[in-house]
């Protein structure tokens, strides 16, 4: 046992596990907040046509801007203005000014730069960033109201590269969706391995022990559901159950215990013909006591390596599941940031920083815990240590 815990594998899980439960505490924000434009690159990332983002806050009496960086990717105006008659808001560049908008009474923004409309009302061309024309050069620039009687808004200036691993699609951060995907995978991989596990060894000491037309029928189900194809199944089961984190566990482990059943009763088969089973029937040991306390703690050491080696199937299947658009979208897992990476157009816009974290997390997490069933395999057969 000493020697399971000194195992690097072991340490990284226990690193990565506590990563997950500290997730709120590490990362700060929801995963869900967007912090920055869309795609943009860590922060890290070195170039020099790249800028970080910058947030003011706005009051009735404007403000004033030196600017001697490269234009922002997005500018972005939100809040709430009071006007008694048209107020307008003008943003003054040091070679032209701008009216972004006129309001009157009590108007919430949302002035987004990307939006044709806004590009239209200021004559800007319409394909292209708005920023270029909003941020043409170094000086100073100023957001100031005509008319306005009270105002709290916030200015929004989205940079090229923000975060540890830059955004989505969306500007949302991608190393909080990392590490709150921790969870998910985890609790996935474990929770269905666990449940599949429990099920498959009940089914496989009742079908082991009692032979006959209970191992019989046992072994038949078995059979059909190995027949199955899983996908379509589970494509099924996700649409009338639900895309929720306990269905997709359900699901999964439904179509993951007949493996550990086979495995089970082949262990009983052999045990319960061996001489001291024979001789606690013979003192009168009962059905049950002799499945509690004597076949289930020689089938443990078996049932642990499934379970090892179960989790990264588990993993991977919810991968696979969410990677379909499959899993709930509000659930943020390692394979659902592979999938709307690949259907926001990753791929294409050379986004690498959306692909490779979930890719890795989910191969770290899968080599784990195969190191762990190897080396529990070895506990169980010393034949397979190496020499």
């Amino acid at each position: 046992m000493k020697q399971l815990f000194c195992r690097t594998s072991t340490i990284t899980f226990i690193i990565i596990a506590l990563l997950g439960v500290f997730a709120p505490v590490i990362v700060g924000d929801t995963p869900h907040d967007i912090v920055g434009a869309p795609f943009s690159r860590p922060i890290w990332w070195k170039t020099s046509t790249l800028s970080s983002t910058h947030f003011y806050n706005v009051a009735e009496n404007g403000i004033q801007i030196n600017w001697d960086k490269n234009a922002p990717d997005i500018f972005n105006l939100t809040g709430k203005i009071t006007a008694d008659k048209i107020a307008r808001i003008i943003w003054r560049t040091p070679q032209k000014d701008y009216i972004i908008a006129e309001v009157t009474g009590e108007t919430w923004l949302n002035i987004d730069g990307r939006d044709m409309i806004f590009k239209q009302s200021l004559d800007l061309p319409l394909v292209g960033k708005s920023t270029e024309y909003l941020f043409p050069c170094s000086g100073s620039y100023s957001l100031s109201f005509s008319g306005a009687k009270s105002a709290d808004l916030r200015l929004s200036l989205y940079g090229a590269r923000n975060g540890l691993l830059g955004t989505d699609q969306r500007g949302r951060d991608v190393f909080a969706m990392f590490i709150y995907g921790i969870r998910t995978s985890l609790i996935v991989g474990i929770a269905a391995t666990l449940i599949a596990s429990l099920l498959g060894m009940t089914l496989g000491l009742v079908s082991g022990y009692a032979g006959g037309l209970c191992d019989t029928i046992i072994m038949r189900i078995v059979d059909i559901l190995l027949s199955i194809p899983t996908l379509p199944i589970m494509m099924v089961l996700a649409g009338i159950w639900g895309k929720g984190l306990w269905q997709l566990v359900l699901i999964l482990s439904v179509f993951s215990w007949m493996g550990t059943a086979r495995s089970v009763r082949s262990l009983v088969l052999t045990l319960r013909e061996s001489p001291w089973v024979e001789s606690l029937r013979a003192l009168g040991a009962k059905r049950r006591y002799i499945l509690l306390h004597h076949l289930v703690p020689e089938t443990a050491p078996l049932l642990l390596a499934n379970i090892a080696l179960g989790v990264p199937g588990a993993i991977l299947a919810e991968a696979g599941v969410a990677f379909l658009g499959l899993s709930d979208p509000r659930l943020i897992s390692w394979g659902r940031m592979l999938h709307e990476a690949h259907s926001f157009g990753a791929f294409t816009q050379g986004a690498w920083w959306l692909l490779l974290p979930p890719g890795i997390g989910i191969v770290t997490i899968c080599l784990i815990f195969m190191d762990l069933g190897k080396y529990l395999e070895e506990i169980i057969d010393p034949r397979l240590r190496a020499k």
